[in-house]
């Protein structure tokens, strides 16, 4: 019967090392889907050469499915919390692959990059609106515009063309008539 709580210890403990109750321990930080997070990076090769840190500078800002970092980073930071480090072993497909990243990253280079989680950043609802929104008012300004320049063009033709003489005539008189 001692075994027992031991036992349930050591798997409580695997649990919180493997970050599946980081989710519930953390309540509502990761509850909404968060697409934007800040984090602190140290990229390495196998042999220990540095290749990236954001040590040295501001933590790097990654927004989630915008292809801002390697795809190997971008699926290790999906279920991190805040606080949390990680470890993460990326094989060459998801990292820089065949044709590597000279002079820095050989091809076919595994990469390993330690990260911590820093903050989550949520979008307001105006920073919702502009991302959502002004793609779509840009996509509907070309087809305005056009409609409009082709308004401007039957107007223009419409109109009852004026002769040279007549404009010349109408110039004497304005002349004249100061």
């Amino acid at each position: 019967m001692a075994l027992q709580p031991t036992a349930q210890l050591l798997c409580l403990l695997l649990l919180l090392l493997s970050g599946a109750l980081c989710r519930s321990a953390a309540g509502s930080e990761t509850e909404s889907p968060v697409r934007t997070l800040q984090v602190e990076t140290l990229g390495s090769l196998a042999d220990g050469r540095i290749i990236d840190t954001s040590l040295s500078r501001d933590p790097l800002v990654i927004e989630l499915g915008q292809k801002q970092v390697i795809p190997g980073l971008e699926q290790s930071l999906l279920d991190m919390c805040v606080g949390e480090k990680r470890r993460a072993v990326i094989p060459s497909h998801l990292a820089y692959g065949k044709r590597g990243f000279p002079p820095s990253i050989p091809a076919d280079a595994v990469v390993q990059y330690d990260v911590e989680l820093i903050a989550l950043i949520r979008a307001n609802y105006w920073q919702k609106l502009v991302k959502g929104v002004l793609p779509l008012v840009g996509i509907a300004m070309v087809p305005a515009l056009l409609g409009l320049i082709g308004y401007h063009l039957y107007r223009k033709a419409s109109q009852p063309k004026v002769s040279k003489k007549k404009l010349k005539e109408e110039k004497r008189n304005k002349s004249k008539k100061k």
